[in-house]
């Protein structure tokens, strides 16, 4: 039986939850994880370096001189990769795909494990709700301010926050924190779990998180 505390606002120690083995008592594979990461960080990857060939660089259509009788060798164009301002030849494109599939089962089940890791090494805190009186940064700061005093959790360097909902105020109060990452549950994945150190969520967030994980 797993069973986490369950905090107010004000850090104060309201309830227990009880979680689901199946979703919170899962074995992590590393093998899995590291294949799965390599996959997110693969598919998050961008094409930015761009050369062209001898087909996309401008002039050239010209020979620049005729084919016999000069002694020198024969060109057809000023623009061969050979040439001082030609194009380049297996340069890098930005039509490169990186991109790697990986199969939901998989994603499911490594992400279970990482969560599974986080709830065994006490670095998850689930709030009874989360609520701002006002979508300020200040307020938002002040409430991670008094959970780190009052929970004894290792908070680390940066928190993920999840929530079922992603509302306007919630977002306008968090986006000019550096250490925290705002998502929604659905789109947990293991990268953003593993790459942040402290997982704060709500009652909502666990029940939806059981909701989406643990019927499969």
């Amino acid at each position: 039986m797993i069973k986490l505390s369950v905090y107010n606002q004000g850090g104060d120690r309201v309830s227990e939850l009880e979680l689901n083995p199946k979703i919170f008592g899962v074995k992590a594979s590393g093998a899995l994880v590291h294949h799965v990461i390599t996959a997110i960080l693969a598919n998050r990857r961008s094409a930015v370096a761009h050369t062209k060939t001898r087909g996309d660089v401008r002039g050239g259509g010209k020979k620049p001189w005729k084919q016999k009788g000069t002694g020198r060798a024969r060109h057809g164009s000023t623009r061969s990769p050979i040439w001082r301002g030609g194009g380049i030849t297996f340069g890098p494109r930005s039509d490169r795909n990186f991109s790697q599939k990986i199969n939901k089962s998989m994603k499911r089940q490594a992400l279970l494990g990482v969560l599974s890791d986080k709830v065994a090494e006490n670095k998850v805190i689930i709030l009874e709700d989360l609520k701002l009186s006002a979508p300020k940064t200040k307020e938002m700061a002040g409430i991670l301010k008094i959970l780190k005093d009052r929970v004894s959790v290792d908070f680390g360097r940066k928190i993920l926050l999840a929530i079922p909902t992603i509302k306007e105020d919630l977002m306008r109060a968090s986006k000019n924190l550096s250490k925290l990452w705002l998502t929604n549950v659905g789109s947990l994945n293991v990268y953003d779990v593993l790459n942040n150190n402290l997982l704060v969520t709500t009652v909502g967030g666990i029940k939806k998180m059981e909701e989406i994980f643990g019927g499969k």
